[in-house]
């Protein structure tokens, strides 16, 4: 088999690896990244998901590598611990021949045994900030001997509130090291990282070739959040639906609508980061094969995701960045296909559809809810078009010598059917058409925000940073709920640190965390309202720096 990956001149075995996965061609990332990290180059990449940027970091990393030293010679940095099991299970296929060990690290695990993996030697770790920076202060984790250090998906880990623990990371790491940083965006503080820890890195832009595809049909819903799985019914019911990708914010919410979808009649599995390999494979293999024909993931699950012949992409969650929506829609219309793609909207986030449109470039038409009165019209026409196939086919034989009975008996044919009808919509009864209430036209506008009173100033790029709000006992932004957690500055508390805790315990978005102040001996922090029984739904404790902390509404 030819494999153009042999002009990069890799070693064989790293060849082998590659051809394994089906790969013959290197993707331009690939092509531009792999010589440039070969030839020791710093790297300052901007690339999307999907772009096999991967792939562009991981070959040089082996082809440099040289097993059993007993020392960590690579070190990559991940936002979440989805993506470091992912990249690190990415980087031990691609040195499978080559005898390289890979260690993923992040929080949820004992420490004790990441502690015993390190001590036996590792050639290459995999991680998130926090624990990673945890094993430092322990003495555990030595990057003293590092070669390489990887930062992937930098703008993520910055709305993560994690650049604080990166640099804390990156200062104890060797001066000579090689450095590549990869994000989809490069706001101001990540090119201020790129050129504080970085040595002339080369620059290196993928863009992308289309953001959207001419084939996939646009549309917007504006309901109220709690309107939200009335909404989907409805539109399940209204929409011809062959398979359904449904996007939400968190793991919890997509459990918790493929459940309410399943109680409803609309069976549905949820793929999240929490799932092992083997159930992941279970539920995907599953909507492969049509047995079900709804998922509902994360952004962080659907990584990798290919799948065809999906009609339908729901946005029931808006995501934080255009490029990730034009990213979710784009798993629909594909191999010139037509699709569809509907976001739900509620008020508070209509400015958001400008900053969609202005990304893509693309109107969005606003759709309109099919009434109950509609829905009801379209059981009745689908239960007679069902009828009419089972006319036409004629296999009801047994049926027509039952029928004939009851007419013997002194029935009216007519009476027959009517029950007969009747009984064979007896599973409506539990499908009742939800309600939802009308939203009223207004202007569309882009909330005010101020660095003094919001807490948390966002750049052109949609990335933000958290800033110290100046106290209360009670949040003054609508909306927003003040948390207290004990333990402060006498703590070595920072606002980095607590962003990172809450929204990678709770699993809520880092970017939707408001105002913060580390006091001396405690910290308020202001929480979407929506997410406070979430972030409360761990018995109150988090772990921040090994210490065991607790979080009360003030």
């Amino acid at each position: 088999m030819n494999n153009d990956f042999t002009q990069l001149h890799l070693r064989p075995e790293l060849i082998q690896a590659v051809t394994a996965r089906g790969y013959t061609e290197p993707t331009p990332i690939q092509s531009a990244v792999i010589p440039a990290m070969l030839a020791g180059h710093d790297i300052l990449g901007q690339a999307q998901t999907g772009t096999g940027k991967t792939a562009a970091f991981a070959l040089p990393i082996l082809q440099k590598l040289t097993p059993g030293q007993g020392q960590i010679q690579a070190l990559v940095l991940a936002p979440t611990r989805e993506l470091a099991m992912q990249v690190a299970r990415a980087i031990y296929e691609y040195g499978r021949f080559h005898g390289a060990s890979v260690l993923p690290i992040y929080g949820g695990q004992p420490y004790e045994r990441q502690i015993r993996r390190l001590q036996k030697g590792v050639d290459i770790v995999v991680g998130t900030p926090g624990r990673l920076l945890d094993l430092m202060r322990q003495k555990a984790l030595d990057l003293s001997h590092l070669d390489t250090v990887v930062l992937d998906e930098a703008d993520e880990m910055l709305s993560l509130g994690f650049i604080e623990d990166i640099e804390s990371i990156l200062q104890q790491t060797p001066t000579a090291r090689q450095t590549a940083l990869f994000s989809a965006t490069l706001p101001a503080e990540i090119r201020q990282l790129a050129q504080k820890y970085m040595r002339d890195p080369q620059s290196i832009t993928i863009e992308r070739k289309q953001l959207t595809v001419e084939s996939i049909e646009q549309r917007y819903y504006l309901v109220h959040a709690s309107d939200k799985l009335a909404a989907m019914t409805l539109l399940f019911e209204a929409e011809e639906i062959s398979r359904a990708l449904i996007f939400t914010r968190t793991r919890v919410a997509a459990s918790d609508l493929a459940d309410a979808l399943t109680a409803r009649g609309f069976p549905a599995d949820a793929l999240h980061g929490e799932l092992g390999q083997q159930a992941r494979e279970r539920i995907l293999e599953r909507f492969r094969q049509n047995q079900c024909q709804v998922l509902v993931a994360t952004d962080v699950a659907a990584r990798g995701l290919d799948i065809e012949d999906i009609s339908h992409v729901f946005n029931y969650d808006l995501p934080q960045d255009p490029e990730v929506y034009v990213h979710r829609i784009g798993r629909t219309g594909r191999a010139g296909k037509a699709g569809i793609a509907i976001s739900l909207w509620t008020p508070s986030e209509r400015w958001r559809l400008q900053q969609i449109e202005s990304y893509t470039r693309q109107a969005i038409g606003r759709g309109v809810l099919p009434t109950a009165e509609e829905i009801q019209a379209r059981r009745e026409t689908r239960l007679i078009e069902q009828i009419k196939v089972w006319m036409r086919r004629g296999r009801y034989r047994r049926e027509w010598e039952l029928v004939a009975d009851m007419v013997d008996e002194g029935h009216e044919p007519l009476e027959i059917a009517a029950a007969a009808l009747k009984l064979a919509r007896g599973e409506e009864r539990h499908r009742p058409i939800m309600t939802v209430r009308e939203v009223l036209e207004e202007r569309p506008r882009k909330p005010k925000q101020s660095k003094q009173r919001s807490g948390k100033s966002q750049n052109n790029n949609g990335a933000r940073s958290w800033q110290r709000d100046r106290g209360g006992a009670k949040s003054h932004e609508p909306g927003m709920v003040r948390l207290v957690l004990d333990a402060g500055k006498i703590h070595g508390v920072r606002i980095g640190e607590v962003v990172g805790a809450i929204a990678a315990q709770a699993n809520i978005p880092g970017s939707a965390i408001g105002k913060i102040r580390v006091q001396d001996a405690q910290t308020l922090v202001d929480v979407p309202e929506q997410f406070v029984g979430q972030v409360l739904d761990k018995n109150n404790v988090y772990r921040i720096n090994r210490r065991v902390v607790s979080l009360a509404q003030a």
